[in-house]
């Protein structure tokens, strides 16, 4: 009997022995950060909570997290983004917003009114460029971003808010009320021009976005029932858009089964975009022949290039312009369990001719530079400056001056005496103020030269050239 109990107690002081040296690995690859990588940011965050003088939310520290995450990846494109970020992104590519219609400019702190958008609530209420911002609903705008303020604007469609604006060229202040309603953005706009006996289809696409490709038939399908020799395609500053978009404008211009990209995943494989056309009427016919120019520039990216490319590498375009901007990736976007999104690069996407244009762009065949005064944006600028003064809003004064023919000699910021000069010139030939200072008056007068300018198409070198190049392919 007690040889039982002696050998019954070794055995339990070996089962202990053998749990506790198992149990020790087993204890420490519980906390290691090969099981549970998430562990010091868990850490991070109940330190923070519990220790920092600063407080925080715990739900922005999340976001900080997370914004942290996709700026390692040292990618512009990729990017977490809140609910209401993530929401404005898909506004921004819809046909329908719900605003007041105002663009406006953030300048040494304060928000100029560029312009309101034709037949908007915000031109309706009165609202005119160079207005300034200073209060949204009887609150203050002072010290806040360009998107809080924006943010502040926005609201539901059918709701009221009161924007009060001071006026330089009324010395006074305005309260002005608006109700926001539902705001019709067109992404594609069209022409046909004239010249003797052939006619040209002029499309211009600012974006590729929700409803781009359904625009983008109902105007060229106009275009041909009217009767047009050649197509000229605009997309000048066009920064990108759906890739679903742009595939279906492609398949109007391509043959069915044509290559228009490649799309290269994380691991490198290479999966073919065939052209998946469906139409098969006079329609199909005319644009699968038609002669095509497209027009490009530095601004062109992402879906831009892609059409730019699938035209280019399937001989079925010539490039005119310059060289693109060079964006050869595709975001993907993943909802979050906090109402947030990640958008991350996920793809390469190439030429049909295997090329990857990230960073390089996509060379013009037909080089053509635009005209200096076109190029300049017409920009709400106020300000007092005079000889001796040295600011940026100087070298936009200088810009604009020597684009309209003034002798400028130097565009550094610098108010020199030759600036003082081309000052006064512009001034008197105006009819304002006889003096050589930049002030409210000057700016708006330059702006309003530059606008004059860009209404006519006749002034844009890089369009009339592009033109003329087709219509004398056409005529041969």
């Amino acid at each position: 009997m007690k040889r039982s109990r002696v050998f019954l107690f070794a055995f339990l002081v070996i089962l202990i022995l053998c749990l506790l040296i198992f149990w020790t690995p087993l204890k420490k690859d519980k906390t290691s950060n090969a099981t549970s990588p998430m562990s010091p940011i868990d850490e991070a965050y109940e330190r923070i909570l519990a220790s920092s003088v600063h407080p925080v939310e715990g739900k922005l520290l999340i976001e900080g997290a997370l914004r942290g995450m996709a700026e390692t990846l040292g990618d512009p494109y990729s990017k977490y983004m809140t609910k209401e970020e993530a929401k404005s992104h898909r506004e921004s590519l819809s046909d329908e917003r719900v605003g007041i219609g105002l663009e406006i400019v953030e300048n040494k702190g304060r928000f100029i009114v560029v312009t309101p958008l034709k037949e908007s609530p915000a031109e309706k209420a009165g609202v005119k460029p160079y207005d300034e911002i200073v209060q949204v609903d009887g609150e203050r705008v002072d010290g806040k971003s360009l998107s809080d303020l924006l943010k502040a604007i926005k609201g539901k469609k059918g709701t009221n808010v009161s924007l009060t604006v001071f006026r330089p060229t009324e010395d006074r202040h305005m309260e002005l009320s608006m109700m926001r309603s539902a705001l019709q953005i067109h992404t594609v706009t069209s022409e046909r021009i004239k010249q003797d006996d052939s006619s040209i289809g002029y499309v211009s696409i600012s974006l590729f976005g929700d409803k781009t490709a359904e625009e983008w038939e109902q105007q060229t399908r106009t275009l041909v029932k009217q009767g047009i020799d050649g197509l000229l395609i605009d997309v000048r500053g066009n920064p990108g858009g759906y890739l679903h978009s742009v595939e279906q404008i492609i398949g109007t211009m391509l043959k069915n089964g044509q290559i228009y990209a490649y799309m290269q995943d994380a691991k490198g494989v290479l999966e073919p975009l065939p052209v998946k056309a469906t139409n098969d009427d006079d329609y199909a016919k005319e644009m699968k022949k038609i002669p095509i120019v497209l027009l490009q520039n530095e601004g062109s990216a992402s879906a831009s290039e892609v059409l730019s490319g699938a035209l280019k590498s399937n001989q079925r375009a010539l490039i005119a312009g310059s060289k693109s901007f060079g964006k050869g990736t595709v975001q993907e976007t993943w909802e979050l369990t906090n109402g947030g999104e990640m958008k991350l690069s996920s793809h390469k996407w190439l030429t049909p001719k295997q090329q990857w244009i990230h960073g390089k762009g996509i060379e013009a065949d037909f080089e053509v530079e635009a005209n200096e005064l076109y190029q300049l944006e017409p920009l709400p600028i106020s300000g007092t400056y005079q000889v001796g003064d040295f600011h940026e809003d100087i070298i936009y004064g200088q810009k604009a001056l020597k684009a309209l023919g003034y002798p400028i000699t130097k565009v550094n910021g610098y108010f020199d005496e030759d600036t003082a000069k081309a000052v006064l010139a512009f001034k008197k030939e105006k009819k304002l103020q006889n003096d050589s200072i930049m002030n409210t008056e000057f700016y708006q007068a330059a702006r309003e030269s530059i606008l004059k300018y860009k209404t006519s198409k006749k002034n844009d070198d890089q369009l009339q050239k592009s033109l003329g190049y087709l219509f004398h392919s056409i005529q041969k």
